[in-house]
């Protein structure tokens, strides 16, 4: 699948405004955060307490207090801790009574009824259908053989208490889980699961009590170090030895974790890293489902409860970009550019801060002219389409209010209603490593364009950041402001008990800093979850999956006459054959030994591309196709697994032929130009 596809830099070049004589008005600070900080807190206590767990953010294990000595920059430590950024943002949305403006259906944040929740999730995981009938058809005893032990307890987990809320509901008797996993193995995974689980809701709700002590040296000479971040087990069962080990992992509690962001760095195994662009959508749909069964039973394991919310049914917008569904925006963007995977009217927001707002002091915190803002959105609604609208006099200030008003005015968060909640519980996790193990499973679980539209939004927040020395914008500032944006969904003050309006605000902020900090992490595919993705392939199908219908002429098995017997070093063959998307006679000829990595394909095919080399079979014909390919770029040109047990699959560079051939030794190897 190939990255978001953004806009042509033709097309961009128009998004340039010229800069603005006169500077960025400043506002003031502590007070006005002092007063909207207590209007808030009156407005969202005025209803009550919530009658659910879901639609606020946990009352237990409550965040801990910012260490006095921490700083965040080179503001002062008061400075940079400060909430002021969260609370201004809020005043300034409930001054625009954008809550007005909307006409909710009144069920979004609300749980769902007994049971429900879990038929939802089953349905979402794909084995909906173990909650009737006798047997296991095909496709779920192949999700099911895919499995860890903690993700197999999370199942029998969700099936005994449908179970149960069946019975007390008196409706017919739901199947019992010793009928899918049998006697042996749902009592021996409860139990363990049990063990897990008991200890899990120890170590969080004891977190606020007494949590784990930082190691000598303090968090400055913390932050300085780099931890390996494994992806190559389960996170649940990363989760579950800790446990029995009886102490936490070393690298990021809650003492410390807010003040400094260690470094982490993904370990590369010999089969190397996979990006979320790097599998093909047919690969890609399978993940949000095995994500989401991890991500419950990293949760249980770790004692916290992931109940999601119910979406909220909103009235169909009478508007072309403002209030509508991101995958209506790109149905529409398709007609326009049809490889975007980011709507058009995003991008063109972000290039225009881009280029004109990075180096503007108090950029995203000081906002533009109420009057102009609605009055450009207005004239965006009637000529984006038809490329009458001009970025060249819109202050970068009214471009930021703007971007923030298109994120506040989606008809669902763009982090989505149903696990917004589960976004909210992770500032709960004491270990910094296991809050972003849980972020990355929520950003796999996202739909689509959710999920391109977030990256985006966090690209263009890195580059803000990256520019602290002239727009003053910490790491910090920036999360504070944008965290209202994505967590008050419409403007909306969520429901709290009186005295958590502080824990939200620096929850969400929280979450929002990690999200910026680590995104190269987050969009990353856990090696686990694509090995599972292999195991389903290979157990509902032996046929190569080409990866378009373009290839299927071109490409040719290279393994068709291998020995069967298989794995052994002896059926290994010593000399991989590499397609090439051009009619050339023979394949590329690569030695198959353990230290050859894609890389060395890459150069050798770079080689033949710059000189032309007779020293193989059939370069002269590609000597003659060269003289037809000259504008082709060598750093274009990537190596595609294609096949047997995965559908299409972008490699990593440094990852071994070899270790690739033994993981997937019906695939084929395809060099082909990159589509981006």
């Amino acid at each position: 699948m190939a990255e978001p596809a953004l806009l042509p830099a033709a097309q961009m070049e128009r998004l340039a405004p010229a800069p603005l004589a006169s500077p960025c008005p400043r506002i003031p600070r502590a007070r006005v955060a002092r007063r909207c900080a207590q209007r808030w807190a009156d407005r969202g206590c005025s209803s009550g307490p919530s009658s659910g767990r879901m639609n606020q953010f946990p009352q237990k294990n409550p965040l801990q207090p910012r260490p006095a000595g921490c700083s965040h920059s080179r503001l002062s430590s008061a400075e940079s801790s400060s909430m002021d950024g969260f609370w201004m943002e809020v005043e300034r949305i409930q001054q625009r009574d954008e809550l007005r403006e909307e006409d909710s259906g009144g069920n979004e944040g609300q749980l769902p009824e007994e049971g429900e929740a879990e038929s939802q999730w089953l349905q979402d995981t794909g084995l909906l259908g173990l909650l009737g009938g006798l047997g296991l058809d095909s496709d779920h005893k192949e999700l099911l053989s895919t499995l860890t032990q903690t993700q197999v307890a999370a199942v029998c987990r969700r099936l005994d208490i449908y179970a149960r809320s069946v019975r007390r509901q008196h409706k017919t008797p739901a199947r019992d889980v010793r009928d899918v996993f049998g006697v042996l193995n749902s009592a021996k995974m409860s139990s363990e699961n049990g063990d897990s689980g008991m200890k899990g809701t120890q170590l969080s709700s004891g977190a606020s009590k007494s949590p784990p002590a930082a190691e000598p040296g303090g968090p400055q000479e913390q932050a300085g170090r780099e931890e390996a971040f494994n992806m190559d087990s389960a996170y649940s069962e990363q989760a579950a030895v800790l446990l029995q080990k009886s102490r936490p992992s070393q690298g990021g509690t809650s003492a410390w974790g807010k003040c400094s962001l260690p470094k982490f760095t993904i370990p590369k195994g010999r089969l190397g890293v996979t990006r979320i662009g790097d599998l093909s959508l047919q690969d890609m749909r399978k993940v949000p489902s095995l994500a989401l069964i991890e991500l419950t039973a990293l949760c249980d394991v770790l004692g916290l409860d992931l109940k999601r919310s119910k979406a909220g049914k909103w009235k169909a917008a009478e508007t072309r970009l403002f209030g509508v569904p991101l995958d209506s925006l790109l149905e529409a963007d398709h007609k326009v550019l049809p490889s975007t995977q980011v709507p058009l009217v995003l991008q063109a927001l972000l290039s225009c801060l881009e280029k004109r707002g990075l180096d503007t002091e108090g950029i995203l915190r000081v906002p533009g002219s109420q009057a102009r803002v609605k009055g450009l959105e207005q004239k965006l609604e009637r000529d984006f389409y038809a490329g009458l609208f001009s970025w060249d006099e819109v202050h970068h200030n009214d471009a930021s209010d703007l971007l923030k008003r298109f994120i506040r005015k989606l008809p669902t968060p763009l982090l989505t209603a149903e696990y917004l909640p589960a976004f909210a519980v992770v500032p709960n996790i004491p270990d910094l490593k296991q809050r972003l193990q849980v972020l990355h499973l929520l950003i796999l679980i996202l739909p689509e364009p959710n999920r391109n539209a977030l990256k985006a939004l966090l690209e263009f927040l890195r580059k803000v950041v990256a520019r602290e020395q002239h727009n003053k914008m910490t790491l910090w500032n920036v999360s504070t402001v944008m965290a209202p944006n994505l967590f008050l969904h419409h403007g909306r003050p969520p429901k709290l008990p009186k005295g958590k309006e502080k824990q939200l605000a620096e929850g969400a902020a929280e979450v929002v800093r990690i999200m910026v900090h680590y995104q190269d992490l987050l969009w990353t595919v856990a090696s686990f979850l694509v090995a599972q993705v292999r195991k389903l392939n290979d157990s509902s199908s032996r046929r190569p999956q080409l990866c378009d219908a373009g290839l299927k002429t071109w490409l040719r098995r290279m393994h068709a006459d291998r020995d069967k017997a298989g794995d052994s070093l002896e059926a290994t063959p010593k000399v991989a054959k590499i397609q090439v998307v051009w009619p050339i006679k023979d394949p590329l000829k690569v030695p198959l030994t353990p230290s050859t990595k894609v890389a060395h394909v890459l150069r050798q095919f770079t080689e033949h591309l710059s000189t032309g080399s007779k020293g193989q079979e059939g370069s002269e014909d590609m000597n003659s196709l060269l003289l037809h390919h000259r504008p082709m770029e060598s750093a274009n040109i990537l190596l595609y697994e294609v096949g047997g047990n995965i559908n299409e699959h972008r490699l990593d560079p440094d990852a071994y032929l070899l270790d690739l051939y033994r993981a997937n030794p019906h695939g084929e190897w395809v060099l082909k130009q990159s589509p981006t």
